[in-house]
């Protein structure tokens, strides 16, 4: 215990400590500052969502934010709700309707699509029954818009054709036919076609081309679309749908196009992440989406598209059909955790540890100063044993031995006395002992060597005594 307390109180010693415990608050620190690098999978490869996701991670380094994007591309949305569910990527582009991971909550919703139906005013296609036995040109053909299409087909009683040859179609049966954008109108024109459909954001510049495409095939310049009757059934019955309303003149002014709202249902693809995301991360990913939006869409014109979920309260948001995470309901109240709240925990633990350690480490410099005082003061009661000893042993060579004891116990006590700081009232008793010590050896020393003049000089001595001391 001795040697440790010498070793534990070296100045060196105490300087490793220091060096130790900053060098773990750097640490901490660094940790504390250090970019969180999120797994997001993203799809589909023709998509607009690549690029804004792609736009977004790039935005995220030039700024030096704390959230860095890895990006894991996926060709179908399937297999990006897939990457989540099965905890390869933190963030994904999913389409509900599509494939729902089991454990993604909203952050935003990067595109909002409805279906739209148009087709010249003549063709007198206004409702989903009208459809039965005309053909639909598509112009995208992905899996995730046909299976919506067949299901909105199914919820009327049609059917998609299996084949879409020339020539009059069977009853209850719908034809879809794959026309490039530049042929739409001549398709129109030659009755390759009756009717248009696409799933598609009804602001984006290619609604708008395909609209004036229905135009220029119609006589009238006048553009008919079909209108989702009891849409809110629909939704109840598919709930992964939602509801869009098309207000009137969303394709033009003059003339109205269209004259009047149409109600029609849509999808959405969503950045989702996995539910065991932490608040405070959640929070920041949609936070920094939306403050960077302006700056995405000078990159690609497809970040203006992006907007929060609606909800009405934060009950409302958490336990909806398409929950929204907690962490990005914070940021849309504005209720985001400050350092403090986000870490309290180990704030809280660190200043408990902190508490104790203090505390241990005051407990063991008192007890080693306690130990150092102790050790003066056995040393103090060995010279004073020690004096008490040469006054009653008239051996030389005993004597001698004493002395060089004495002279032992005073490097002693001057080494404690270097190492560290000691009380003065214990050193000033020790060095009493040693005089007088050291004078009561000399004494005996020289009544030994005097024989009959000894009591004499030890008189004299004796009386000496407290001048020397």
């Amino acid at each position: 215990m001795r040697r440790f307390g010498k070793l534990l109180l070296r100045p060196e010693i105490v300087f490793l400590i220091l060096a130790i415990g900053l060098g773990l608050a750097a640490a901490g620190a660094y940790w504390a500052s250090r970019a969180t690098v999120l797994t997001v999978a993203v799809a589909p490869s023709d998509g607009t969502e690549p690029a804004v996701i792609q736009a977004y991670a790039d935005a995220l380094a030039k700024r030096h934010k704390e959230i860095r994007l890895r990006i894991l591309p996926f060709d179908d949305v399937r297999d990006s709700a897939e990457a989540l569910r099965d905890g390869r990527a933190d963030l994904a582009v999913v389409r509900p309707d599509v494939a729902l991971p089991d454990n993604g909550l909203t952050l935003a919703i990067l595109r909002d699509q409805a279906m739209i139906i148009a087709s010249p005013e003549a063709s007198g296609i206004t409702r989903f029954p009208d459809l039965d036995r005309k053909r639909l040109a598509i112009l995208a053909h992905r899996d995730a818009d046909e299976a919506l299409i067949k299901a909105m087909l199914a919820h009327y009683g049609l059917t998609l054709a299996s084949q879409a040859d020339e020539g009059p179609l069977p009853p209850r049966q719908v034809a879809l036919v794959e026309v490039s954008e530049a042929d739409l109108t001549s398709a129109f024109t030659r009755k390759r076609i009756d009717a248009v459909v696409s799933v598609i954001a009804p602001t984006a510049p290619t609604a708008q081309r395909i609209v004036e495409s229905v135009q220029a095939a119609s006589r009238s310049r006048k553009v008919a679309f079909v209108d989702v009757e009891n849409a809110d059934a629909i939704v109840a019955r598919m709930p992964r749908l939602q509801m869009v309303t098309m207000p009137a003149e969303t394709f033009g002014g003059s003339p109205k196009v269209p004259e009047e709202d149409v109600h029609t249902v849509g999808a959405s693809y969503r950045l989702m992440a996995r539910a065991s995301l932490p608040r405070s991360v959640a929070a920041d990913v949609t936070q920094h989406l939306f403050e960077l939006r302006s700056g995405l869409a000078n990159v690609t014109a497809a970040a203006d598209y992006v907007q929060a979920p609606a909800y009405e309260s934060t009950v409302g948001a958490t336990s909806a059909r398409l929950p929204i995470h907690p962490g990005a309901v914070d940021y849309f109240e504005r209720e985001q955790q400050s350092f403090i709240e986000r870490y309290e925990t180990w704030i809280y633990l660190v200043a408990f540890l902190g508490g104790g350690i203090g505390s241990a480490f005051a407990w063991v410099g008192q007890r080693l100063s306690r130990l150092r005082r102790e050790r003066v003061e056995e040393a103090t009661d060995r010279l004073l044993a020690i004096r008490q000893e040469a006054q009653d042993s008239p051996d030389p060579e005993r004597l001698i031995t004493l002395a060089r004891e004495i002279d032992d116990l005073a490097g002693d006590i001057a080494r404690h006395a270097l190492e560290r700081p000691t009380e003065a009232r214990t050193l000033s008793a020790a060095a009493i002992a040693i005089d007088a010590a050291r004078s009561t050896i000399k004494r005996a020393i020289a009544a030994g060597r005097h024989g009959d003049d000894a009591p004499a000089l030890a008189g004299q001595t004796v009386a000496s005594g407290p001048e020397a001391a």
